[in-house]
Order: structure tokens, then sequence, then C-alpha cells
């Protein structure tokens, strides 16, 4: 039996990994799914400060209060570019593996926010201003989006844009700040969106992905859509066993 963190990226609260969490536990598995501070059902908690760090606390506490050891901590999206790196510089002991879901870790010094293009930023910051009071980055158009995604059933594109909540801005632009603690730890990046070939192509050359140059982290390619715990959600339980 493996420990489980179940960690979701932007918009997302615990319940995106209800599948997942409900495949591995069956497998005989302890996992622990939770909604970061202002998303999912502690959407009412969202303020205009509720930044990075509070979520880097809201998993720290979670290891520290249940007590948890040798924990496979999982992190989807932006969860796995700056949120798990953090926790896992910080209690190292703690964690046995990161497994990072379609992201990778952003070096020390970078924010969320600028990993995207310029003009995706410029969108986002405009999308804050005036949709999302000046400090909240609302939902994607779902509808949308989920077209690149084959088969996904329609009750599960109905609870996406149901429980999907703002994502808090300043978690996008707080920087990451990391002493390097966390890179002694083994890791798997399971990819969905970009092959690894495109990951290796880029690696050596854009700074952001500077911690996938190297060939000290392993990989699954899972193909399909960016949120895997939507439409492939068995095989990413799967994937996530054979981690551990």
């Amino acid at each position: 039996m493996a420990t489980y963190v179940l960690v979701p990226g932007f918009w997302l609260g615990a319940w995106a990994w209800a599948s997942v969490a409900a495949d591995l536990r069956g497998r005989g598995h302890d996992v622990h799914s939770l909604s970061l501070t202002g998303m999912g059902e502690r959407a009412h908690l969202a303020r205009p400060d509720t930044d990075l760090e509070t979520h880097i606390t809201d998993v720290l506490n979670l290891i520290r209060y249940e007590d948890l050891r040798d924990v496979v901590l999982v992190g989807h999206s932006y969860a796995g570019a700056v949120v798990i790196p953090s926790v896992a510089d910080r209690m190292p002991e703690r964690i046995s593996r990161l497994v990072f879901i379609d992201s990778g870790p952003l070096p020390d010094g970078m924010s969320h926010a600028e990993f995207t293009p310029p003009e995706d930023r410029a969108h986002d910051a405009e999308l804050v201003r005036t949709e999302g009071d000046g400090w909240r980055l609302p939902p994607p158009p779902w509808q949308r989006t989920a077209a690149e995604a084959s088969g996904l059933p329609e009750h599960t594109l109905e609870r996406l844009t149901r429980l999907s909540a703002p994502q808090p801005w300043a978690t996008a632009t707080t920087p990451v700040r990391l002493t390097g603690a966390w890179e002694k730890l083994p890791r798997l990046h399971v990819l969905c969106s970009f092959p690894v070939e495109q990951v290796r192509a880029v690696a050596a050359t854009v700074p952001a992905f500077r911690h996938m140059a190297t060939d000290d982290w392993d990989h699954r390619e899972l193909p399909g859509w960016h949120w895997p715990m939507f439409d492939r959600p068995g095989e990413l339980a799967a994937i996530l066993h054979d981690a551990a």
C-alpha cells in the first residue's frame, strides 16, 4: 500500500480526482485529494491575497497534521509546476516520489504566469481585470476547451462547468522559491498534451524547462487532453499505481 496526495491545478478542487482516487483506493492505497484554499468546497475562502504560499501551506499542513510519510505527491498543471516542488523542497523527508501530470517544475524565481507566452499572459490579466474583480481568473469556456478531448462524457463536462471556481490571480503571479532540496527525489512526468520528444527538444534552450533537460527523470506518455483525470482516469490511476 502506498500513500498518495493528489493536488489539482487551476480552477479545480478535490472533486476533480474522484475517479482516480476511487480507483487507487480500490487497489488498496491510502489517498488524500485536497482542495486548495479558494477552490472546490473551499471556494468561499478565496481572497485577493490568496497566493502560491497559501497553497503550499495547504499541502504542508495536510501532510503534517495527517502525519503522512513516504508520500507519492502528485500535482496537475499549476500544482505540478510550482506547488509540489515547493512542498517537497520544504519537507523532502516525507516525500518518496513526485509525479507531475502534464507539467514540469519551474525554476527558482519564476511564476506560473511567466511560463505562458506574453500574449496569453496579457489576455489572462485582462480577464482578471474585467471579469474577475481585479484578483480572480475565471474558468475557461469548458465547452470549447473540451472539444480537444475525445469521448468526454457529457456529465463530466457539466460537472466541470458547474464546479470550477475562479483562480486567485496571486497564485499565478507569485514567484516560486526553491533551495534545490526537492531535486534529490525521484520524479515521474505523465505527458498528455505534449510528447517527450517535444520536451527534450526545447528543454536545453528554454529556462522554464531547465529541470527537464537532464536524464534524472522518468516519464510515461498518456496522449490526450491536458486534464487526464477526466478523459482517461483509469489509465492515469494505473500509472500512479505503478509509480508507487
